[in-house]
């Protein structure tokens, strides 16, 4: 499978918004993007040009593409399955990548990024209600509980991972027990209550050409 191996902090500068990808380094001032707050490339400083309407709506889903770790083929899918579905595309399109396995145990605090929470799934170190699911596009329905596996229990990057998640801090969609380091995911979220700062709109607008 196609993935992206050049540096994750190019991709936040490109589009000039972070996007998570580093985990802690993306919390401390030793983000890149504090400190050059621009496109990389020889000319990132220089760039001025107008965005033409498809530069805008190319941006917008380059965004969300890759604060969810996906490659084009991946999010096309996502979109077709997100326009045979009832209700708004652009706001379905979200709430699907929201069940991601891998996004939601990132959202739970139980990995740093969403890159290590898909290299922990693949290693097989949670279980969903009870089984050991390898699969990092696996979506979860209301009410399943992830859980950490017994032998993994004692990892340090699932431990400092959870050490920066505050109680008062978890989404309204997702529910995290410290002490027994498994969560429930309560309900598909609403589009409102994602923390995505993105135009969704703009990506229907994009593949609708």
């Amino acid at each position: 499978m196609a993935r992206y191996i050049d540096a994750s902090c190019k991709l936040c500068r490109r589009e000039r918004q972070k996007l998570f990808l580093k985990g802690t380094k993306c919390y401390t001032e030793k983000c890149p993007l504090e400190k050059r707050g621009y496109p990389p490339g020889q000319h990132g400083q220089s760039r001025r040009q107008k965005i033409s309407e498809y530069g805008v709506q190319l941006r917008e889903k380059q965004k969300v593409k890759r604060s969810y770790g996906l490659m084009e083929a991946q999010f096309r899918n996502y979109f077709e399955r997100a326009l045979k579905q009832t209700g708004r595309t652009g706001e379905t399109l979200v709430k699907t990548l929201e069940r991601r396995f891998d996004n939601v145990v990132f959202r739970m605090g139980l990995a740093p990024s969403r890159k290590s929470a898909r290299q922990l799934i693949l290693h097989r170190h949670f279980l969903i209600n009870n089984r050991i699911v390898d699969i990092p596009s696996y979506l979860l329905n209301p009410g399943d509980v992830i859980q950490v596996r017994e032998k993994s229990k004692k990892l340090e990057l699932i431990h400092s991972a959870m050490k920066r998640v505050k109680d008062t801090a978890m989404l309204p969609w997702l529910s995290l027990d410290k002490a027994a380091m498994a969560g429930t995911f309560l309900q598909v979220p609403e589009r409102a209550d994602v923390p995505l700062n993105a135009n969704e709109q703009l990506i229907v607008e994009l593949y609708s050409k």
